[in-house]
């Protein structure tokens, strides 16, 4: 499977999913449809998932051309973005994420929903810039947060819109490790198929307890808490 915005493999049973759109691998719809066709092909033929970006760019964070297209706009896209995390954050399936640059805005989050992350070493951008462009930050945003992120760290990484490079993001919780970026792939691979050999049943289930009532507090105020999605608020 592959088209112009990402590529799908099996390997070993992990199935590989590649963002890459040219530029920064922002999500738009478009880019949001495809990784959700690409968990859905996962789901049935592979053991665990292997999220990978281009090189120097992870993701960028959501589509400018369609934040800039209004409240309802950013209302939409900001919303089916949330819910691709939410279900990456319940996905039955290992995720491992290997960050091969930028992870910026949604591509935060992105590390922030995915079970096992390691970003390549370099001079890179990772964090939640939200409050430093100008948008309030939506309350999924800060639940994913309050999960992942120590708590003397939880307001520059949220509210202070602190940006991280690779080795600060371990100790600030988007990332686990860092590796070289010529071993990043073949280091998140391995760990991708470490992880799939878990028994499913178990690894889902606990994974469903685990991170099940942030996901339920997410769709309780995903609602209300859109009016808030484009920075007026």
């Amino acid at each position: 499977m592959s088209d112009n915005l990402l590529s799908y493999e099996v390997r070993n049973g992990v199935a590989e999913i590649r963002m890459d759109d040219g530029r920064a691998n922002a999500l738009g719809h478009e880019m949001i449809g495809a990784l959700n066709g690409a968990l859905d092909k996962a789901e049935k033929e592979a053991s665990a998932i292997l999220l990978s970006g281009r090189e120097g760019r992870f993701c960028a964070g959501f589509d400018l051309s369609v934040m800039s297209g209004g409240p309802l706009a950013v209302q939409e896209l900001v919303g089916s973005g949330a819910k691709l995390l939410t279900r990456l954050y319940m996905y039955p399936l290992p995720v491992i994420t290997a960050c091969t640059g930028h992870a910026l805005a949604a591509g935060g989050l992105l590390l922030l929903a995915s079970d096992y992350r390691i970003g390549a070493e370099g001079t890179f951008k990772i964090g939640l810039n939200e409050v430093a462009i100008g948008m309030t930050t939506p309350l999924f945003l800060l639940h994913f947060a309050r999960d992942r992120v120590p708590a003397p760290l939880f307001d520059q990484a949220t509210v202070h819109a602190r940006i991280f490079d690779p080795e600060s993001a371990v100790a600030a919780g988007f990332l686990d490790e860092t590796a070289a970026p010529d071993a990043l792939m073949s280091t998140a691979a391995a760990k991708a198929e470490a992880m799939g050999a878990l028994p499913r049943a178990a690894f889902s289930g606990s994974k469903r307890k685990a991170h099940g009532p942030t996901v339920r507090h997410i769709e309780d105020t995903l609602s209300a808490d859109s009016s808030s999605f484009d920075g007026a608020h």
